[in-house]
Protein backbone atom coordinates (compact mmCIF):
# COMPACT_ATOMS: atom_id res chain seq x y z
CA UNK A 1 0.00 0.00 0.00
CA UNK A 2 2.84 2.35 0.84
CA UNK A 3 4.58 1.52 -2.45
CA UNK A 4 1.44 2.57 -4.32
CA UNK A 5 1.53 5.99 -2.56
CA UNK A 6 5.27 6.46 -2.98
CA UNK A 7 5.27 6.10 -6.77
CA UNK A 8 2.90 8.98 -7.59
CA UNK A 9 4.66 11.17 -5.02
CA UNK A 10 8.02 10.60 -6.69
CA UNK A 11 6.56 11.36 -10.11
CA UNK A 12 4.97 14.58 -8.77
CA UNK A 13 8.22 15.69 -7.13
CA UNK A 14 10.19 14.96 -10.29
CA UNK A 15 7.68 16.92 -12.34
CA UNK A 16 7.87 19.93 -10.03
CA UNK A 17 11.66 19.87 -10.15
CA UNK A 18 11.78 19.73 -13.94
CA UNK A 19 9.09 22.40 -14.19
CA UNK A 20 10.97 24.74 -11.86
CA UNK A 21 14.14 24.25 -13.89
CA UNK A 22 12.36 25.02 -17.16
CA UNK A 23 10.68 28.06 -15.64
CA UNK A 24 14.03 29.29 -14.33
CA UNK A 25 15.62 28.88 -17.74
CA UNK A 26 12.77 30.78 -19.40
CA UNK A 27 13.01 33.60 -16.88
CA UNK A 28 16.77 33.82 -17.28
CA UNK A 29 16.44 33.85 -21.05
CA UNK A 30 13.78 36.54 -20.80
CA UNK A 31 15.97 38.68 -18.55
CA UNK A 32 18.78 38.53 -21.06
CA UNK A 33 16.42 39.49 -23.86
CA UNK A 34 15.05 42.45 -21.89
CA UNK A 35 18.58 43.51 -21.03
CA UNK A 36 19.55 43.35 -24.68
CA UNK A 37 16.57 45.44 -25.65
CA UNK A 38 17.42 47.97 -22.95
CA UNK A 39 20.96 48.57 -24.16
CA UNK A 40 21.04 52.32 -24.54
CA UNK A 41 23.49 55.14 -24.95
CA UNK A 42 22.86 58.60 -23.51
CA UNK A 43 24.43 61.51 -25.35
CA UNK A 44 24.31 65.29 -25.23
CA UNK A 45 24.16 67.69 -28.14
CA UNK A 46 25.19 71.34 -27.80
CA UNK A 47 24.04 74.29 -29.90
CA UNK A 48 25.52 77.78 -29.46
CA UNK A 49 25.02 81.06 -31.27
CA UNK A 50 26.30 84.59 -30.90
CA UNK A 51 23.62 87.21 -31.40
CA UNK A 52 23.53 90.99 -31.01
CA UNK A 53 21.42 92.41 -28.20
CA UNK A 54 18.21 93.95 -29.50
CA UNK A 55 17.32 96.10 -26.45
CA UNK A 56 19.47 98.51 -24.47
CA UNK A 57 18.61 100.13 -21.14
CA UNK A 58 20.86 103.06 -20.30
CA UNK A 59 20.35 104.94 -17.02
CA UNK A 60 21.95 108.40 -17.08
CA UNK A 61 22.33 109.76 -13.56
CA UNK A 62 23.42 113.20 -12.45
CA UNK A 63 23.48 115.06 -9.15
CA UNK A 64 22.93 118.65 -8.05
CA UNK A 65 23.31 120.50 -4.76
CA UNK A 66 21.99 123.80 -3.38
CA UNK A 67 20.90 125.50 -0.21
CA UNK A 68 17.69 126.67 -1.83
CA UNK A 69 15.21 123.89 -2.55
CA UNK A 70 13.37 125.71 -5.32
CA UNK A 71 16.60 126.54 -7.09
CA UNK A 72 17.69 122.91 -6.72
CA UNK A 73 14.61 121.68 -8.54
CA UNK A 74 15.20 124.28 -11.26
CA UNK A 75 18.74 122.95 -11.68
CA UNK A 76 17.45 119.38 -11.98
CA UNK A 77 14.86 120.47 -14.54
CA UNK A 78 17.51 122.20 -16.62
CA UNK A 79 19.65 119.08 -16.41
CA UNK A 80 16.79 116.96 -17.69
CA UNK A 81 16.39 119.27 -20.66
CA UNK A 82 20.11 119.12 -21.37
CA UNK A 83 20.16 115.31 -21.27
CA UNK A 84 17.11 115.04 -23.51
CA UNK A 85 18.59 117.42 -26.08
CA UNK A 86 21.85 115.49 -26.01
CA UNK A 87 20.07 112.19 -26.70
CA UNK A 88 17.79 113.55 -29.38
CA UNK A 89 20.86 115.01 -31.04
CA UNK A 90 21.91 111.41 -31.74
CA UNK A 91 18.54 110.56 -33.20
CA UNK A 92 17.21 108.79 -30.13
CA UNK A 93 13.42 109.01 -30.07
CA UNK A 94 11.72 111.03 -27.35
CA UNK A 95 9.51 107.99 -26.74
CA UNK A 96 12.62 106.05 -25.70
CA UNK A 97 13.52 108.59 -22.99
CA UNK A 98 11.93 108.55 -19.55
CA UNK A 99 12.65 110.99 -16.72
CA UNK A 100 12.30 109.80 -13.17
CA UNK A 101 11.48 111.70 -9.99
CA UNK A 102 14.57 113.23 -8.38
CA UNK A 103 15.66 111.83 -5.01
CA UNK A 104 16.27 114.84 -2.75
CA UNK A 105 18.15 114.65 0.54
CA UNK A 106 18.03 117.29 3.29
CA UNK A 107 21.42 116.95 4.96
CA UNK A 108 20.45 119.14 7.90
CA UNK A 109 17.91 116.49 8.87
CA UNK A 110 20.66 113.87 8.92
CA UNK A 111 23.14 115.66 11.13
CA UNK A 112 24.12 113.92 14.35
CA UNK A 113 26.45 114.91 17.15
CA UNK A 114 26.64 118.60 16.30
CA UNK A 115 29.19 118.23 13.50
CA UNK A 116 29.98 121.02 11.05
CA UNK A 117 27.15 122.02 8.74
CA UNK A 118 27.50 120.80 5.14
CA UNK A 119 28.24 123.31 2.43
CA UNK A 120 24.93 122.54 0.72
CA UNK A 121 21.83 121.61 2.65
CA UNK A 122 20.04 119.88 -0.23
CA UNK A 123 21.31 117.36 -2.74
CA UNK A 124 19.37 115.72 -5.57
CA UNK A 125 20.02 112.63 -7.63
CA UNK A 126 18.21 112.43 -10.94
CA UNK A 127 18.00 109.51 -13.41
CA UNK A 128 17.06 109.75 -17.06
CA UNK A 129 16.59 106.31 -18.62
CA UNK A 130 16.90 105.31 -22.25
CA UNK A 131 15.04 102.16 -23.29
CA UNK A 132 15.65 101.57 -26.98
CA UNK A 133 15.60 98.91 -29.66
CA UNK A 134 18.23 100.84 -31.63
CA UNK A 135 21.27 99.49 -29.83
CA UNK A 136 23.95 100.82 -32.24
CA UNK A 137 22.56 104.36 -32.08
CA UNK A 138 22.47 104.38 -28.30
CA UNK A 139 25.98 102.96 -28.09
CA UNK A 140 27.19 105.82 -30.27
CA UNK A 141 25.64 108.29 -27.82
CA UNK A 142 27.29 106.48 -24.90
CA UNK A 143 30.69 107.07 -26.42
CA UNK A 144 30.01 110.81 -26.29
CA UNK A 145 28.50 110.88 -22.80
CA UNK A 146 31.48 112.86 -21.52
CA UNK A 147 30.07 115.83 -23.44
CA UNK A 148 27.30 115.99 -20.84
CA UNK A 149 29.94 116.35 -18.14
CA UNK A 150 31.63 119.12 -20.06
CA UNK A 151 28.31 120.93 -20.21
CA UNK A 152 28.25 121.18 -16.43
CA UNK A 153 26.33 118.10 -15.35
CA UNK A 154 27.82 116.06 -12.52
CA UNK A 155 27.33 112.54 -13.84
CA UNK A 156 27.05 109.57 -11.53
CA UNK A 157 28.14 106.04 -12.34
CA UNK A 158 29.63 102.85 -11.04
CA UNK A 159 26.65 101.79 -8.95
CA UNK A 160 24.31 98.90 -9.70
CA UNK A 161 21.52 101.34 -10.53
CA UNK A 162 23.53 102.99 -13.31
CA UNK A 163 24.70 99.85 -15.08
CA UNK A 164 23.83 99.61 -18.76
CA UNK A 165 21.75 96.52 -19.50
CA UNK A 166 21.57 94.69 -22.82
CA UNK A 167 18.82 92.21 -23.62
CA UNK A 168 18.13 89.71 -26.37
CA UNK A 169 14.41 89.11 -26.92
CA UNK A 170 14.46 87.10 -30.15
CA UNK A 171 14.89 83.66 -28.60
CA UNK A 172 11.63 82.24 -29.97
CA UNK A 173 12.78 82.97 -33.51
CA UNK A 174 15.99 80.93 -33.25
CA UNK A 175 14.84 78.30 -30.77
CA UNK A 176 13.53 75.67 -33.28
CA UNK A 177 16.70 75.74 -35.37
CA UNK A 178 18.92 75.51 -32.30
CA UNK A 179 16.99 72.55 -30.89
CA UNK A 180 17.32 70.79 -34.25
CA UNK A 181 21.05 71.53 -34.31
CA UNK A 182 21.55 70.18 -30.78
CA UNK A 183 19.56 67.04 -31.56
CA UNK A 184 21.49 66.44 -34.76
CA UNK A 185 24.78 66.79 -32.91
CA UNK A 186 23.58 64.33 -30.25
CA UNK A 187 22.74 61.77 -32.94
CA UNK A 188 26.17 62.17 -34.54
CA UNK A 189 27.82 61.49 -31.18
CA UNK A 190 25.58 58.46 -30.59
CA UNK A 191 26.29 57.11 -34.09
CA UNK A 192 30.02 57.37 -33.50
CA UNK A 193 29.67 55.56 -30.19
CA UNK A 194 27.63 52.79 -31.83
CA UNK A 195 30.23 52.33 -34.55
CA UNK A 196 33.09 52.20 -32.04
CA UNK A 197 31.25 49.57 -29.98
CA UNK A 198 30.32 47.43 -33.01
CA UNK A 199 26.62 48.19 -32.46
CA UNK A 200 23.81 49.60 -34.49
CA UNK A 201 22.02 52.77 -33.44
CA UNK A 202 18.32 52.25 -32.87
CA UNK A 203 15.37 54.49 -32.14
CA UNK A 204 15.20 57.20 -29.52
CA UNK A 205 14.21 55.90 -26.11
CA UNK A 206 14.02 59.25 -24.36
CA UNK A 207 14.89 62.86 -25.09
CA UNK A 208 14.98 65.99 -22.99
CA UNK A 209 15.77 69.57 -23.83
CA UNK A 210 17.72 71.67 -21.37
CA UNK A 211 17.02 75.27 -20.53
CA UNK A 212 18.20 77.94 -22.94
CA UNK A 213 20.78 80.28 -21.44
CA UNK A 214 21.58 83.79 -22.64
CA UNK A 215 24.78 85.34 -21.31
CA UNK A 216 27.23 88.05 -22.30
CA UNK A 217 29.80 86.79 -24.74
CA UNK A 218 32.43 88.35 -22.46
CA UNK A 219 32.59 91.15 -19.91
CA UNK A 220 33.95 93.60 -22.47
CA UNK A 221 31.15 93.07 -24.98
CA UNK A 222 27.86 92.77 -23.08
CA UNK A 223 25.98 93.90 -26.20
CA UNK A 224 26.88 90.56 -27.84
CA UNK A 225 25.05 87.60 -26.35
CA UNK A 226 25.80 83.90 -26.40
CA UNK A 227 22.73 81.68 -26.60
CA UNK A 228 23.23 78.06 -25.55
CA UNK A 229 21.11 74.92 -25.25
CA UNK A 230 21.94 71.27 -24.51
CA UNK A 231 19.71 68.38 -25.58
CA UNK A 232 20.04 64.98 -23.91
CA UNK A 233 18.96 61.95 -25.98
CA UNK A 234 18.93 58.23 -25.20
CA UNK A 235 19.16 55.80 -28.12
CA UNK A 236 18.66 52.07 -28.18
CA UNK A 237 21.64 49.98 -29.28
CA UNK A 238 21.58 46.59 -30.98
CA UNK A 239 24.21 44.20 -32.29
Amino acid sequence: MSNMKTGPALILALGLTVGAGVLGWLLADGAVAVKDRERVVSVKGLAEREVPADVVIWPIQFTAADNDLTRLYDTVRDGNVRVREFLEGFGISADDISIGTPAVTDKSAQMYGGGPAPEFRYTATQTVTVYSLDVPRVRTAMQKAADLGRSGLVLGGGGWDTQVEYLFTGLNEIKPAMVEEATTMAREVAQKFAEDSASRLGKIKNASQGQFSIVDRDRFNPHIKKVRVVSTVEYYLSD
